[in-house]
């Protein structure tokens, strides 16, 4: 059994295809560097992030690639739950770089039919993101919105906040990964929140982190809310499905 070790990135983890190549030895494992090796192994190449290979991996791999395959690449690798997700996605760009043609279509192909299956679900989880953003306006003029997605999205939505609410400053974050992206109105940066007794990791605005008429607009969205609503019509199992019970702590219609 022949391990790797690296970062954990997909800078690494396209160096760890480089290396692969250059060295003509392939792995079996991915792992860490800092996790606990197995008893038994036949070696281990430790390897180091390199932007440059990184980048030539890319490149060679645009030559065999669609642009849609290469954004199902790099958005899976946002994705939570598959503990062998790195692994996967060598072996996809493994084969995409050896084969005589396009691979992206053989879903008779194990690891290409698994990556369309997490890219779908990554590309589902992105959706939601956007669908059920609930922004509440602070003190300080900053909307803020919270949520605890099954999947590392926020990458993945950070154009479109940019260009649907580029006239407010806005703070969006994830709850569980504990970081978030601002937009200053000029740019976005990638922040993490340090200070653990502000009422920003609470999701919900407390009345004195709100600015004045929030408050207003919220009881406003909750009537339109309920009005809107046709009781004859209400399907639990429906709504539940349309609306992940997951995002109702960060509805402002929930609370």
């Amino acid at each position: 059994m022949i391990i790797f070790t690296y970062d954990k990135t997909f800078e690494g983890l396209l160096t760890c295809l480089f290396d692969a190549y250059a060295g003509k030895v392939f792995p079996d494992v991915l792992q860490e560097e800092t996790s606990l090796l197995p008893l038994f192994y036949d070696g281990v190449y430790s390897i180091v992030s390199d932007p440059t290979k990184a980048e030539r991996v890319w490149k060679g791999l645009q030559k065999k690639l669609s642009p849609t395959a290469l954004t199902m690449l790099s958005a899976s690798w946002l994705a939570d739950g598959f503990p062998e997700r790195d692994m996967l996605l060598f072996r996809v760009m493994h084969k995409a770089i050896d084969a005589p043609k396009t691979i992206e279509l053989n879903f008779g192909d194990a690891d290409v039919l698994q990556l369309s299956r997490i890219y779908k679900q990554v590309r589902y989880e992105r959706m939601r993101v956007i669908q059920f953003v609930r922004f509440q306006k602070s003190a300080d003029e900053t909307y803020f919105a919270a949520f605890e997605p099954q999947h590392n999205v926020l990458p993945l939505t950070i154009d479109h906040f940019q260009n649907r609410f580029a006239g407010q400053k806005w703070l969006i974050y994830d709850m569980n990964r504990q970081y978030g992206y601002y937009y200053d109105l000029k740019s976005v940066s990638e922040i993490t929140i340090t200070d653990k007794g502000t009422p920003l990791l609470k999701g919900i605005l407390d009345d004195q982190s709100m600015a004045e008429d929030e408050r207003l607009f919220q009881k406003l969205w909750k009537t339109y809310f309920k009005a809107i609503a046709i009781k004859e019509r209400t399907n639990p199992r429906k709504h539940r499905q349309d609306m992940p019970v997951r995002y109702w702590k960060y509805l402002i219609e929930k609370q």
